[in-house]
């Protein structure tokens, strides 16, 4: 069964599209397990998961392969990893993404009706600089990862992710 994607807010993502490097995605997947594994940031686990973005496209069919990522000191701040084939091409990304509990969807809702924009928590201090800690090991972990088969391809990789964290 997939895990279906509704509710999470995505606050922070990075992406790249590397021509003629399809038939890479898994080489991808597992040299960012390894390199991840090898980090050891404490709480942080991960696993390969399906996705889906509804419950109907689920049904369907109409899922993606992705890593989940999460810390335990962090519920709701997950991160999806994602390394899949587009054409010949290789579409990389990954998403942090933070899903509310319900009664934080109610609160969100109506102030971010109201305010016009969506909402996110504040963090502590600590959560602050664990949660950069850990997206930032796992972000470099596929930035390595992504190295690997872009190494003499003269393909210029912006690091800096696209969100409230700008993880480089």
């Amino acid at each position: 069964m997939a895990i279906v994607l509704q509710k999470e807010v995505i606050v922070d993502r990075w992406t790249l599209l590397v021509k003629d490097a399809g038939g890479k995605a898994e080489q991808i997947y597992e040299d960012t397990q390894t390199l991840v594994k090898k980090a050891d940031p404490p709480k942080v686990s991960f696993e390969r998961v399906n996705v889906a973005p509804s419950l109907v496209e689920g049904f369907l069919g109409n899922e993606r392969t992705f890593i989940l990522v999460t810390n335990k000191d962090l519920p709701g701040y997950n991160m999806y990893i994602a390394s899949r084939d587009y054409g010949k091409n290789l579409d990389l990304a990954w998403y942090l993404t933070y899903q509310p509990s319900l009664f934080e969807r109610a609160v969100f809702k109506l102030l971010g009706w109201l305010l016009k924009k969506t909402l996110v928590p504040t963090l502590n201090l600590f959560q602050d600089q664990d949660l950069r800690a850990y997206t930032t090991v796992v972000h470099h972990a596929f930035l390595d990862a992504v190295a690997v088969i872009t190494e003499g391809k003269n393909i210029e990789i912006d690091r800096k992710s696209k969100g409230f964290l700008g993880i480089s």
